[in-house]
């Protein structure tokens, strides 16, 4: 196991920093599945990097709901139940239909070119670097958040935005999963598409739904109830 290195040598605080930034990756990712003992030896090893800024990285992860302390068992990647993923995925809906309703109220010229730029550059990559199975492609993940971020780009609310971005975040490792089960049956640039054209000409109520409907896709692979009605969820 490498050693930690050296408070002269910058700190653990400072590269249990970036741990935590790459082990959130990879959680996010699906790379670090939901309920994976966290065990320090083997992500010594996979991430080059000593016991204390180990400890320090899950140690905030697991106060950020990422990960899960064991009492005097260390760590686990915090559990991915198909329950909470269905109130995940009608909370993004809530909150992304409200910011896209709006963006397509409020958009003007430009935000109508960031879409299509965005929507552009995603349908040019592809999903997975490995034809026969998922492998997810960072450059398609990039290009994939830039465009939802394009369709509420307009909706001038920088609070709900960033609610968007944590939903976005939480139902990553969901969709990760989802990938695993549908590829490459599901047409994901399809429902893309789609989705830009009704904002782009400014059907609120075709986009909201198209939107919701993409989202609901993931519930359904993985086997989530959803509902929009009072009370449920």
């Amino acid at each position: 196991m490498p050693a930690d290195p050296s408070p002269d040598a910058g700190g653990d605080s400072t590269l249990a920093t970036r741990l935590h930034r790459r082990l959130r990756e990879d959680i996010l990712a699906g790379h670090l599945p939901p309920g994976l003992k966290l065990k320090l030896r083997d992500l010594a090893a996979r991430y080059g990097a000593g016991a204390s800024p180990l400890r320090e990285a899950l140690s905030q992860l697991a106060a950020e709901g990422w990960a899960e302390r064991l009492e005097h068992r260390g760590f686990r990647v915090a559990g991915a139940p198909a329950g909470e993923l269905a109130g995940l995925i009608r909370s993004r809906i809530l909150a992304e239909g409200a910011a896209l309703q709006e963006s397509i109220r409020r958009g003007g010229a430009a935000w109508e070119e960031g879409i299509l730029l965005a929507e552009h550059r995603l349908a040019r990559l592809d999903r997975s670097l490995d034809p026969q199975r998922f492998l997810a492609n960072p450059a398609w993940e990039a290009c994939h958040r830039a465009f939802h971020r394009a369709l509420l780009a307009a909706c001038e609310a920088p609070a709900l935005l960033a609610f968007c971005d944590r939903l976005r975040e939480e139902a990553g490792r969901y969709r990760a999963l989802a990938n695993l089960r549908a590829y490459p049956g599901r047409h994901v640039a399809a429902e893309h598409a789609a989705i830009a054209q009704a904002a782009l000409r400014r059907d609120a109520g075709a986009a909201c739904a198209l939107l919701a409907e993409h989202y609901e896709r993931t519930g359904q692979l993985l086997g989530a109830r959803i509902s929009l009605e009072p009370g449920s969820g």
